[in-house]
């Protein structure tokens, strides 16, 4: 099992489809991974010192300093088993719209994940919210939300909002004393142009959760947050860079927000989710990016691994090569997902993975097939097999392959 190459897409992580034009960010992150500052599952990191130009943060909100108690019931009891797609928020209010509706229509998928905040930090929709106005940068990809959430209605769909957390270039560069800084005073951010917003600032926090408020009062039944974590390779710029920054360690601040998420949307009926790369059930937590997947999933309804076939290397689950063997890739990813969490007991989560919908040809010749319906079913089938009877399909254009029996 090559336990580099899964840090390094750890590192990575956020939902989608690599990206072949940042090479040299993949590098930078391929070089940090050799010698990573990785920790066993629940340990912390004592590193507490500043970084250079830092400062402190202000306290955290107070839900995340209240002492853990018992999971909350289900928020959404009569929820449906969730076989959903992703959505983005073009096609939600544009044409294509027709085709998603028709394909859940006659089938057995049931749920749509829909772009609210995006991976540019874009709120996809307009809003009368003075205060998010001013935050972020609402561009009325959705035109008509509350028309949206209608016809989903109509359609009898569960409808899950999408929330891009810490990844948020319009909020970095908007304000940038919300994100980090380089030495010259500018904005920093990775080799693909993205910049990240400062997962120690309550303020972020706050703009986050507010979004997601604002979705539960347009009718989502469940929030499914995003990009929960630090920048990629985050821990060799770490006291390099300004911002503000407490005397608590990555993987504690990021299961702090996501505690904080759920305390503060859990009373209103809505379920909690997050999204986290695959490989996190199979390695150590990741301390530079703040990811630790047992402390992310206590604290949440569901989560999400995505554990696209493509996305693992030669060698695991004993498969020369992944993406042409998705029935024994997602087989060996809930194998290893059931031994992180069984020990959470009641705090278990639903687990409801990402599956690929899409065809890796980024990894050579030799090494992918094309994605069709045999493998979408097998990958439902290796889910079935470990009693995982929930999942979302990924395909970043939204185009879904034709005739898959979902309910295997």
């Amino acid at each position: 099992m090559n336990i580099t190459w899964a840090l390094l897409m750890m590192a990575l992580g956020g939902v989608g489809v690599p990206n072949q034009g940042h090479e040299a960010d993949v590098a930078a992150v391929l070089q940090g991974a050799m010698n990573p500052p990785i920790v066993a599952e629940h340990t912390t990191n004592p590193e507490a010192a500043l970084p250079n130009g830092g400062g402190t943060a202000s306290p955290a909100p107070s839900p995340s300093a209240s002492p853990e108690t018992a999971r909350i019931a289900d928020p959404q009891p009569d929820a449906p088993k969730v076989k959903g797609i992703y959505v983005t928020a073009y096609s939600a209010g544009g044409a294509r719209m027709e085709t998603l509706l028709a394909l859940l229509d006659k089938t057995e998928l049931n749920s749509m994940v829909i772009d609210i905040k995006d991976d540019a930090g874009y709120i996809t929709y307009k809003t009368d919210n003075a205060e998010l106005q001013q935050m972020g940068h609402p561009q009325p990809f959705i035109g008509d939300i509350n028309k949206l959430m209608t016809r989903l209605k109509e359609h009898n769909v569960y409808p899950i909002a999408r929330i891009v957390v810490f990844k948020d270039s319009v909020l970095a560069k908007k304000n940038k004393e919300l994100s980090f800084v380089n030495k010259d005073g500018s904005v920093w951010a990775n080799k693909g142009g993205d910049s990240f917003v400062n997962p120690y600032n309550e303020n972020v926090w706050k703009y986050n959760v507010d979004i997601a408020k604002e979705a539960v009062k347009l009718g989502f039944k469940e929030i499914q947050f995003d990009y929960v974590r630090f920048p990629e390779g985050f821990e060799k710029r770490a006291d390099t860079l300004k911002y503000t920054k407490s005397d608590r360690p990555r993987v504690e601040i990021i299961a702090d927000f996501v505690k904080y998420a759920k305390a503060e949307l859990a009373p209103l009926g809505v379920r909690i989710s997050v999204d986290i790369f695959g490989y996190a059930a199979s390695v150590p937590a990741a301390e530079g990016i703040g990811q630790d997947f047992v402390k992310i999933s206590k604290n949440v309804d569901v989560i999400s691994p995505m554990v696209y076939p493509s996305h693992y290397s030669t060698g695991w689950f004993d498969v020369k090569d992944p993406d042409k063997d998705p029935y024994a890739t997602i087989k060996g990813s809930m194998v290893d997902t059931h031994k992180k969490l069984n020990p959470l007991g009641s705090y278990k989560p639903v687990i409801r993975p990402w599956i690929q919908d899409f065809t890796a040809s980024w990894l050579g010749s030799g090494h992918y097939v094309k994605y069709g319906k045999k493998q979408v079913e097998d990958q439902i089938r290796a889910l079935k097999d470990q009693n995982i009877d929930e999942f979302l399909l990924w395909n970043a254009n939204n185009r879904y392959t034709a005739d898959v029996k979902y309910d295997q």
